[in-house]
């Protein structure tokens, strides 16, 4: 087991070497949407109702101001994670949908959402513990 663990930690130094090496900031930027409120809102609302219009993933998201949200948008059509289909109508119809590189995103996601939940009661004894409680 302690041989295991230290060829994660190992892979764990290559990895963030990897992610400081990169100039442009790119994979870190990217790496930022997973912890980013916003950005796994939005893809798990497209991930999960299908495409929908500005206002639809609006209602979804409790809370997001109007340009946080089209930034989030913006952001994430740039990276590839989602698409935005313009109509073109006279009523203007603008919808987004996720990308299977978005949904991919997803999916790595699950595995630490998981292990999120199943862990909150560590993480809320050791708050209690630390806060002196």
């Amino acid at each position: 087991m302690e041989a295991e663990h230290e060829e994660l930690l190992r892979f764990s130094r290559e990895f963030c070497e990897e992610l400081s090496n990169d100039d442009e900031g790119l994979k870190r930027e990217i790496l930022a949407h997973a912890g980013n409120r916003w950005s796994l809102g939005v893809l798990h609302i497209l991930g999960t109702n299908g495409p929908l219009r500005y206002g639809e993933i609006r209602r979804y998201l409790l809370g997001v101001t109007q340009r946080m949200l089209t930034r989030t948008l913006r952001h994430l059509e740039r990276d590839g994670l989602i698409s935005r289909y313009d109509y073109e109508e006279k009523l203007p119809r603008v919808v987004y949908a996720i990308t299977d590189m978005g949904k991919e995103m997803l999916l790595k996601m699950l595995p630490l959402w998981s292990w999120i939940i199943t862990s909150a009661g560590y993480f809320r004894a050791a708050r209690a513990q630390y806060d002196g409680g």
